[in-house]
């Protein structure tokens, strides 16, 4: 036989409150601190637990957060996914995690259910959003934060690392270290990341009179990163390479290494761009970018709740700059 199902009216007798005690108790309203744990003890004994889907229908808030992601296979994005889950709950929010290709129609199946789901907010990593996509999201008025990404919509906000000056940096540190031969693997060149990196990376060589001697597009893949390391030591022989992210770099290290028979950085030295916590074990000790993801968080969650908030507030485009990681795969400049 089918136990019957514990309702909050069945927690309002056994506590000897009335049943909107227990919706003020469950919503987190204001309510005695007595009539709170009558409320709780009750619910425990019971086996009670509330519907918080039904209580959305009544406050309009489901108080979930949809994330699209597309890959985890760089270590960045684990890390970042439960810095953001971790700070959301705090705020009282619970997470709901969709896996996208990284493909648009992918990714549009992906936003059509979770506005399915009636979540309050929206948070992509490293994804893109179509104009169509971005309009249904505007018209069912949840907000959207790019994670990571960045893209030419005034609709959106997003919040990226300072690609550009962190790129620039990664130029300057080999140049002063004495490097004339350098090459850039970046990162795939559909996404605002790689573009900015690349950019950035081509500009500052500029001013020291320099240009990479090769460019591969290494796709955010490591199979490819490798494959393009290996081809530049056949034709232009670099003596750097900036590698666009360190999932990457781990490829492009170990190819050199193993497949090439080179001392790093002796022969030639490698930088890489996020600092995920791989690159400081002694096997790479990775000279890299580091990706600020603590603040890069905080400001995509501050973004996100002010406009669930205020659907009036402007969405925002931040990028939020970081340090040059130096440790061993890369020749240092004199100076330091």
């Amino acid at each position: 036989m089918v136990k019957p199902k514990i309702t909050s009216l069945d927690v309002a007798a056994k506590a000897g409150v009335s049943q909107s005690a227990v919706s003020r108790v469950f919503s987190g309203a204001s309510a005695s601190k007595t009539t709170v744990k009558k409320v709780r003890d009750a619910a425990e004994a019971l086996g009670y637990r509330p519907n918080v889907l039904a209580r959305s229908l009544i406050t309009g808030q489901s108080k979930i957060i949809g994330l699209v992601v597309a890959y985890l296979d760089n270590q960045f994005y684990p890390d970042a996914l439960e810095r953001l889950s971790n700070a959301l709950q705090e705020q009282g929010y619970h997470i709901l995690i969709f896996m996208a290709s990284g493909q648009s129609t992918d990714v549009e199946r992906v936003v059509g259910e979770l506005l399915d789901y009636q979540v309050d907010g929206i948070i992509t990593a490293s994804v893109g959003m179509s104009d169509e996509l971005t309009k249904r999201c505007e018209a069912a008025g949840i907000p959207v934060v790019l994670f990571n990404r960045g893209q030419a919509d005034t609709r959106l906000s997003q919040v990226t690392s300072d690609n550009h000056a962190g790129a620039r940096k990664i130029a300057d540190f080999l140049v002063a270290g004495g490097h004339t031969r350098i090459a850039h693997i970046s990162g795939w060149e559909g996404s605002s990341t790689g573009r900015e990196r690349r950019a950035g990376f081509i500009d500052a060589l500029a001013t020291h009179g320099l240009e990479p001697v090769a460019i591969a597009d290494g796709k955010y893949t490591r199979d490819v990163a490798a494959q393009a390391a290996l081809e530049m030591l056949k034709t232009v022989k670099p003596d750097a390479i900036f590698v666009g992210n360190d999932h990457m770099a781990f490829a492009v290290i170990d190819a050199l290494r193993h497949s090439a028979q080179l001392n790093i950085p002796e022969d030639i030295s490698i930088i890489g761009y996020d600092d995920v916590p791989m690159a400081a074990w002694p096997s790479y000790d990775l000279t890299t970018m580091r990706q600020p993801s603590n603040r890069m968080v905080e400001a995509t969650v501050e973004t996100l709740l002010a406009q669930i908030a205020d659907r009036s507030v402007a969405p925002q485009k931040i990028a939020i700059d970081g340090p040059l990681i130096v440790r061993g795969s890369a020749r240092k400049p004199k100076d330091m």
